[in-house]
């Protein structure tokens, strides 16, 4: 698949199965993830690879985050599901870097850059993901069991594995209801 096929194809796969990404394939993955703009090279990102024992962390840690933001108990049963939905995720948090020229909004904005670029490699090698977010990107609990400092953030959780089916088409968007020409 050539990169501009890969572009205008992009899909979400919410339906994923192992094998997830290892080896060389994870590798280029993660590497990718890394290529991205970078503005003064911050490097303002970090990734945490999730996969068996550590879904089930993953999963323990929105359980706690469910508990202490009074959830219901349905709510905090599930939470421990939610990282099983694929073999692998991995967590992005954009790193914050006090920086006089680069903005705190413009390193997130690298660190989201770098999720696209995760899932575009996982889906030009054969594998597929989701990128998720949610309250528990967001939540107090969970970024301090990430040790995260206050300026950083989860900017999202990206389930890779195995498309289990092909992944919906999409409505083609009308160009003229987002881009404007100045000449």
């Amino acid at each position: 698949m050539d990169a501009l096929e890969l572009l205008l194809t992009r899909r979400s796969q919410p339906k994923l199965v192992a094998p997830a990404p290892s080896g060389k394939a994870l590798e280029n993955i993660l590497k990718a993830g890394t290529q991205v703009p970078d503005h003064a090279g911050l490097c303002p990102w970090r990734f945490i690879v999730c996969t068996g024992d550590g879904l089930n962390r993953l999963g323990e840690i929105y359980s706690d985050s469910a508990r202490s933001n009074d959830k219901p108990d349905s709510d905090i049963n599930r939470a421990k599901q939610l990282p099983l939905r694929a073999p692998m995720v991995v967590v992005a948090i954009a790193r914050y870097v006090e920086h006089e020229k680069v903005p705190r909004v413009e390193q997130i904005g690298s660190a989201a850059c770098s999720v696209m670029a995760m899932q575009m490699a996982a889906l030009a090698q054969g594998f597929n993901g989701m990128w998720r977010t949610g309250s528990y990107a967001h939540c107090e609990h969970v970024k301090t069991a990430f040790e995260l400092e206050k300026e950083d953030e989860i900017v999202g959780y990206l389930y890779l594995g195995t498309p289990q089916f092909a992944a919906p088409t999409k409505p083609e968007k009308n160009l003229s209801d987002f881009v404007t020409y100045w000449n």
